[in-house]
């Protein structure tokens, strides 16, 4: 008897083989029907015999293409139409599209192979792709994910390429970015010629699968140099690629768990331990971020033998956002790159490298973005559209759409025009890939009224607007990867800034509570004054002198060891008189003025730079006694703390023992407030998340105290820690926070 089932898969099953899949498995088990791509996925008919379509279900499941990601399937009851073979059939779309569209994916090592055979048509070609791997996100202009959809739409497939794309037994059946040297786009130089130009010590714009990098030889110092001082980028760190996981592994140290992210079809940069000495690559940093190649033009360069270790870093000035298009490229990377090696396949949105390390408590987005964006990260429950638009630093946009959360691209700081410009055209973008249009949608921002992102959220023609506080939405970020709306925890929420709702500057503050019931302030950092707001977070000497106005015993700063300047003086006159100056919380803050009394006197150059040069320093020691760091009240008291580092720099203590004595103390501090606070609150589960969570040495300490401890730690995992996480947590909120009750 004839048998039929109507069957809807969703999550990321578009441009990643899945029809193709589907249709050999259901001729394996000879069904009848067909497979289409629709708004939430796919949609398959069956007809035949119920053990085959029974065992169907069974391998649907089992080994799906590496890169599909299936979240739910559902099957249903059909009615037979008397079919007799199985097709793949044109894609369908009724209504809101909802389903997940691939990240780009590495080249795979059956197209590399066919690549470097001198037999095969393909030799050589930088843009050969299959089923299996190739641009997605890149190309994609609008779902479905068919080819007149994308960027390779200007060229036509030859009769040679046409024939494989319509073969069910071959790898690009139904591949659609398909193309060979006589139909496909092209590169404007040859590979040689590129390769002798980076050994030469010259600097090349090399377009990529979401942008243009800029690369030379990493182990050329006068290169490096160059690259920085073009770039106007004076000490923050560059990713390198190496040609080889076992080049890489002479690079960096690596664990087998870092490994295989290394390798993963995401091919991220990875952060390790840094074994080599690069000069000037990262600059008073033990950490350097490795990637492998991932397209196959990368691959053709060190296979002609580019140098085995590259400086391979975005394409842009100083705090812009990545060049991808060609006459934007050539235009502002004019005076940095000596040549271009320009590709003729458009690039639909610019996408970064995404930044992941296995840390403590497992691997953690840093930055998210090429193999991972736009993939949906949760399932949130909500009745309309949600675009939730970020904060200034590091942002991301989130659109909910259909109860799929999807998160953007790293976008960048907003303060950049370029920036602000790339975040305006994101929110477009994802509006109209998923056909999302005003005002039906819930727009969702920072509580700071100065913000970039918050102002033109307010801007936008939504039929609801309305502010998530910065750090509840870091908390909520964590807990809606886990889609735990209801658990109740305690959490700590630490970075450089964040509006709070007594207007004050929050950045180190403890949470009670869940997301549907909200999260109440229940401890923070002692307040402390910062001299000229926000700007402060440049100046570590400027944020010193607020946390030392509160010290009595305060030495003379201007003198050694501390050799204070004369800004120390201005800013601390501007606290005594309670001119511009603005109280903060910030853990972040804190962090920096430690920094300070330490020898990091000068202005930072980059985001973040004061701390990570103190978790340096503390790295380069050994386990030593933590400074007092008392709770006091609901506030941790950061003066015995800060008198401590003094005391010490003043008897000639090594800087790198005082670093690591400053967060062994933040760590017993914080570890003594959260083991408090749960038996408060009655939960056994702890809340990680904010930009001083990236700190790897805080981190360890916290997973050591709490070990024996009768608690679960939860952070990030999916979405970064930092900033580029708050999307997500706003729309948590804006979905089933209290005022959704």
């Amino acid at each position: 008897m004839i048998a039929a089932r109507s069957i809807r898969v969703r999550g990321i099953v578009q441009g990643v083989g899945f029809r193709p899949y589907v249709f050999r498995i259901a001729s394996e088990n000879a069904l009848a029907g067909w497979v289409r791509n629709e708004e939430d996925g796919v949609e398959i008919h069956l007809e035949g015999a119920e053990p085959s379509i029974d065992a169907f279900l069974r391998e649907l499941r089992r080994q799906p293409p590496a890169a599909a990601r299936i979240a739910a399937i559902d099957v249903a009851g059909s009615n037979a139409a008397g079919l007799n073979e199985f097709r793949i059939v044109e894609s369908q779309r009724n209504g809101r599209p909802s389903a997940g569209i691939s990240p780009d994916l590495a080249v795979c090592d059956e197209c590399l192979a066919e690549m470097r055979d001198p037999a095969n048509r393909r030799h050589g070609y930088p843009y050969i792709n299959c089923t299996n791997c190739g641009p997605r996100y890149s190309v994609i202009e609008k779902l479905p994910y068919d080819r007149p959809n994308t960027t390779m739409k200007r060229w036509a497939m030859d009769a040679f390429c046409r024939a494989q794309y319509e073969d069910p037994g071959d790898r690009r059946f139904h591949a659609q970015p398909i193309a060979c040297p006589d139909c496909g786009p092209h590169y404007s130089m040859g590979i040689r010629e590129v390769v002798s130009l980076l050994r030469a010590g010259q600097i090349v714009a090399i377009k990529g699968l979401g942008g243009y990098h800029l690369a030379c030889d990493a182990a050329n110092e006068a290169a490096v140099r160059a690259l920085r001082e073009r770039k106007f980028r004076k000490e923050k760190p560059f990713a390198v690629m190496a040609c080889s996981a076992e080049r890489a592994r002479e690079v960096v140290e690596l664990t087998v768990e870092m490994e295989a992210l290394l390798r993963s079809v995401a091919r991220p940069i990875v952060l390790g331990r840094a074994k080599v000495c690069l000069p000037g690559v990262a600059p008073d940093n033990d950490e350097l971020g490795v990637m492998l190649p991932y397209t196959p033009l990368q691959h053709l360069l060190f296979d002609a033998g580019a140098p085995d270790v590259l400086v391979m870093t975005s394409a842009n000035r100083s705090n812009e956002p990545i060049a991808y298009e060609d006459a934007d490229a050539r235009e502002r990377l004019g005076g940095i790159a000596d040549a271009f090696l320009t590709g003729e396949r458009p690039i639909a949105r610019r996408i970064d490298d995404s930044v992941v390390r296995v840390g403590a408590f497992g691997p953690t987005a840093l930055r998210r973005a090429r193999g991972y964006a736009p993939g949906a990260v949760a399932r949130i429950p909500a009745m309309r559209p949600i675009i939730a638009v970020g904060a200034d630093l590091k942002n991301t946009v989130t659109l909910v759409v259909n109860g799929q959360a999807f998160v953007s691209q790293h976008v960048g700081d907003l303060d950049q025009y370029e920036a602000f410009e790339a975040f305006r055209r994101t929110i477009d973008d994802l509006m109209h890939m998923y056909d999302v249009g005003w005002p039906d949608v819930h727009v969702v921002h920072d509580a700071h009224p100065q913000y970039h992102s918050t102002n033109y959220a307010l801007e936008l023609a939504a039929e609801r607007t309305e502010s998530v506080q910065h750090h509840r939405a870091h908390v909520a970020s964590v807990l809606a990867e886990r889609e735990a709306w209801h658990k109740r925890v305690v959490a700590a929420s630490f970075d450089g800034t964040g509006y709070g709702e007594d207007g004050a500057i929050w950045g180190g503050e403890f949470f009670g509570g869940s997301i549907t019931g909200g999260f109440v302030r229940r401890m923070h950092l002692r307040a402390a004054a910062l001299a000229g707001g926000d700007a402060a977070a440049g100046h570590p000497v400027q944020c010193a002198a607020g946390f030392l106005a509160q010290i009595d015993t305060t030495p003379d700063m201007t003198s050694a060891p501390f050799q204070f300047s004369h800004p120390y003086e201005a800013s601390l006159q501007l606290v005594r008189k309670g001119v511009r100056t603005f109280e903060t919380t910030s853990m972040g803050r804190l962090f920096d003025a430690a920094a300070a009394l330490i020898g990091f006197t000068r202005e930072i150059t980059f985001e973040g730079q004061a701390a990570m040069y103190l978790e340096y320093l503390a790295n380069r020691a050994a386990n030593c006694d933590a400074y007092p760091f008392p709770i006091v009240g609901e506030q941790l008291d950061f003066r015995p703390l800060l008198e401590a580092v003094m005391s010490d720099r003043v008897k000639g203590r090594e800087a790198e023992e005082i670093a690591r004595a400053f967060h062994a103390g933040v760590a017993h501090a914080v570890c003594e407030a959260l083991l408090g606070l749960c038996e408060n609150e009655a939960t056994d589960t702890v809340v990680l998340s904010g930009g001083v969570f990236q700190n790897e040495l805080l981190l360890g300490m916290l997973k050591s105290l709490l070990r024996d401890e009768p608690v679960a730690v939860w952070t990030n995992s999916s979405v970064p820690p930092n900033d580029g996480g708050i999307s997500l947590g706003q729309a948590a909120i804006a979905a089933l926070g209290p005022s959704r009750a």
